[in-house]
């Protein structure tokens, strides 16, 4: 029995998914299958239950998992123990996050990080911050910035950094939209909002409390698009193609927040809480302790 085997294992109990466990271990779906097949025959139990739609852990699964994960948890703190002592800290960690929460949120963090820990070396990836919560929980990355869900796995730790108000955003060029809105006076009452075409997120916690927010106006919106990003939402408002709803530190950072004009709406829109990610079972992994301390202590110290 190896570690890279209990890796293998405990992604695929993530994830359910021989594909996606290939991906995040960078192996094909077979290699993947094999994985498993040595360890159940080295344990002479099953793991898995699956077939052609499923796969689901046995209660033999349920079991070994408990093991695998503070088995390996053990092998990474006394590898690190043994590497480092007397030298820093070194090592890789995975940290996913928006394009703009790098620069607005990332970017403060790391300046601390940087100094206090030049041995570790970041694994930055980016992309939908929908995506975020998904990519800790199936063990793909370390440690995501991400707006706080609704409703969290118990599986996974939050720490909260900042908040970000959501805001409606309009166009701010001669357009049909524009022309709608001028000729009501400006003012977004609920029966204005229902004839404007809205620009929403596909998916993620903003599409949560817009949908939230929509509920209590009882407005039933004309959805004309739906795109993946807010950094999205603000470009497609910006060519005057509808109205949109962004947390605020996405339209402070964006390069077409001239094209747009946040219009203040009563009951007023939510504000988003922003922060880190991170499966519970990773806490004691030194890397991502030394990442999350320094968060920590920067939106602590910082205004």
């Amino acid at each position: 029995m190896n570690t890279k085997d209990l890796e293998i294992f405990i992604s695929l109990a993530n994830t359910l998914h021989f594909g996606k466990t290939g991906e995040v271990v960078h192996l094909s779906a077979s290699a993947v299958s094999r994985a498993v097949l040595r360890l159940e025959e080295q344990l002479g139990a099953v793991l898995f239950e699956r077939d052609n739609r499923r796969v689901m852990l046995t209660p033999a699964g349920q079991e070994f998992l408990a093991y695998a994960e503070q088995a390996l948890l053990n092998w990474q703190l006394v590898q690190q123990r043994l590497h480092s002592e007397g030298e820093a800290l070194q090592g890789e960690l995975s940290v996913f996050c928006s394009v703009t929460a790098s620069y607005s949120v990332l970017n403060r963090i790391l300046e601390v990080f940087r100094q206090r820990y030049p041995g570790i070396e970041l694994k930055l990836h980016t992309g939908d911050q929908a995506d975020a919560v998904e990519r800790v929980a199936e063990g793909s990355e370390d440690v995501a910035v991400t707006a706080m869900p609704k409703q969290l796995s118990n599986r996974l730790q939050y720490l909260d950094l900042t908040r970000s108000p959501l805001r409606l955003l309009v166009p701010n060029i001669p357009c049909v939209v524009s022309e709608q809105i001028a000729a009501v006076g400006g003012s977004l009452t609920r029966d204005v909002l229902a004839d404007l075409p809205f620009i929403l997120p596909e998916r993620g916690v903003a599409r949560s409390y817009v949908e939230s927010w929509f509920k209590q106006q009882q407005l039933k919106p004309r959805v004309y698009a739906q795109v993946s990003g807010h950094e999205a939402i603000v470009s497609t408002v910006g060519l005057g193609l509808g109205i949109g709803i962004v947390p605020e530190l996405v339209l402070a950072t964006s390069f077409l927040r001239e094209r747009v004009r946040v219009v203040p709406v009563e009951p007023a829109l939510p504000a988003m809480e922003i922060g880190l990610v991170a499966l519970q079972q990773r806490m004691s992994n030194p890397q991502v302790k030394a990442f999350w301390d320094c968060a920590e202590s920067t939106y602590r110290e910082q205004p």
